[in-house]
C-alpha cells in the first residue's frame, strides 16, 4: 500500500470532482504552487495512483433509462462454464460491469438498457442462452442518491 501525505488525498479529491481542473486552479484549491501540485499530479500518475481521466455521460441523453444490478448462479463451477460464460457478457452491450464475487452466487452484474423492454430482451436473448445459469436475479435501480464516481 502506498502511504499518501494530506496534501496527495487533497488532490485527488480535488481531481475526483472535476478531473478538468487546470493545474494552476487545482494548485489553489490544494494550497500549493503551480509547480509543486504539478510535480505530485505526475507523480501520482507515474506510480499508478492516478490512471487516467474520465469523461461522465448522462446516460440518459443516449437512451439509457434502465439500470439493473443482476446477480447470477451457475450450476457449474469449473474453468470451462466461468469462461464461456464471460465469453458471453464480455461482448455483451448492455453490460457494463461484471464482478466475480463471494456468496451464494459467482457474478455481479451492472446491465444498462433503455427501458424493461430491452431488458427482458438481454434477459432473454442473452443470459438466457447460457446453458450453465441456474438464477438470475434483478434489481432494478430506482434512484442513485450517491455515486462518487459521477460527480458533476
Amino acid at each position: 500500500m502506498i502511504e499518501l501525505d494530506r496534501l496527495d488525498r487533497k488532490i485527488l479529491c480535488e481531481l475526483e470532482r472535476d478531473a478538468h481542473l487546470t493545474n494552476i486552479k487545482l494548485a489553489e484549491r490544494v494550497g500549493l504552487s503551480a509547480s509543486a501540485c504539478l510535480r505530485r499530479v505526475q507523480e501520482l500518475e507515474k506510480i499508478g495512483i492516478i490512471r487516467g481521466y474520465k469523461a461522465v455521460i448522462d446516460r440518459s441523453l443516449l437512451g439509457i433509462g434502465l439500470t439493473v444490478y443482476v446477480t447470477i448462479g451457475l450450476s457449474c463451477h469449473s474453468k470451462e462454464s466461468l469462461v464461456q460464460f464471460e465469453d458471453v457478457i464480455s461482448v455483451a452491450d448492455e453490460v457494463t460491469e461484471c464482478h466475480t464475487i463471494t456468496g451464494s452466487v459467482e457474478y455481479l452484474l451492472r446491465v444498462e438498457v433503455a427501458d424493461i423492454k430491452a431488458y427482458k430482451k438481454f434477459h432473454t436473448d442473452v443470459l438466457g442462452t447460457i446453458p450453465c445459469i441456474t438464477s438470475i436475479t434483478s434489481f432494478l435501480v430506482m434512484e442513485t442518491t450517491k455515486n462518487q464516481y459521477a460527480n458533476i
